[in-house]
């Protein structure tokens, strides 16, 4: 056995390595995605008419397929059309989200293409954070409403581990530039909450042209394959990050017990 193919490797990227099984993103029992249509497996209908229709078909979402081929639980929080704010203010209560029996330790989060891109809500910062009443965040951006979700889920489940995920790039434009707005917003929520990772797709990811859209594209959403890339990729990324920070995720098998190992990082 060589065993130093599990530990973390100088120069190595988060996408070089891409493990059949997922890898050590196997260590969490429940993941849980909170997301918009491309977390919810969404493909696009087109009628001969030229009407087009959208379709939450979860079981081909990344979420489920990671689900699978991990060997885990992932529960879908999610809908087509998705944003921080309506999260916060009607969906989350009106689907039990937040009950406690659905409380993970592992949440990955992937919202703002429809805040950002669609509603062309204002980007915000960590300055919109009130740490010590999420409720009291400001409610003028993006970035009020995206914290308000991992803060209330920290007090609910105080040692989840979140991955922030960042758009892709399209090949330069308005877009692109939001883009990588979005991805710098994710870094300072990184540095400002503990446990919380960027799973930075935007740097390390494919840039969607043609060719990708060629191949993974049903539509404006991707269709199966690309659904079942994203899974590889989102897993491919967590390995990465957990190898690389070993003492961050000693404990995972701890989240949500009276227990924990004194002398480790908790």
């Amino acid at each position: 056995m060589d065993i130093t193919k599990y530990y973390a490797h100088e120069g190595e990227k988060p996408l070089d390595r891409m493990p059949e099984d997922g890898g050590l993103a196997g260590i969490f029992r429940r993941v849980v995605c909170i997301g918009d249509s491309l977390s919810s497996g969404e493909f696009e209908s087109l009628t001969t008419e030229g009407q087009k229709g959208y379709h939450d078909m979860f079981e081909y979402s990344w979420g489920q397929y990671f689900a699978r081929f991990v060997g885990t639980e992932v529960l879908n929080f999610s809908r087509g059309g998705m944003t921080a704010i309506e999260y916060c203010q009607s969906f989350a209560e009106s689907k039990g989200f937040w009950d406690e029996d659905k409380l993970s330790p592992c949440y990955v989060i992937a919202l703002g293409v429809n805040d950002l891109l669609g509603r062309k809500m204002p980007l915000g910062s960590t300055a919109d954070i009130n740490a010590e009443d999420y409720e009291q965040n400001n409610p003028e951006t993006f970035a009020g409403w995206y914290a308000r979700i991992i803060q209330r889920l920290k007090k609910m489940q105080p040692k989840a581990r979140f991955f922030l995920m960042t758009m892709l790039h399209e090949g330069g434009g308005e877009h692109d530039a939001i883009v990588d707005a979005h991805a710098a917003l994710l870094y300072d929520f990184a540095k400002y909450f503990d446990f919380t990772y960027v799973i930075d797709f935007a740097k390390y990811g494919p840039v969607v042209d043609a060719e990708y859209r060629r191949n993974f594209y049903l539509g404006g959403h991707l269709n199966s394959a690309g659904y079942l890339l994203t899974s590889r990729m989102l897993a491919s990324y967590m390995d990465y990050i957990i190898r690389n920070n070993p003492e961050d995720f000693a404990q995972v098998g701890f989240i949500g017990t009276p227990y924990h190992h004194c002398e480790a990082k908790w």
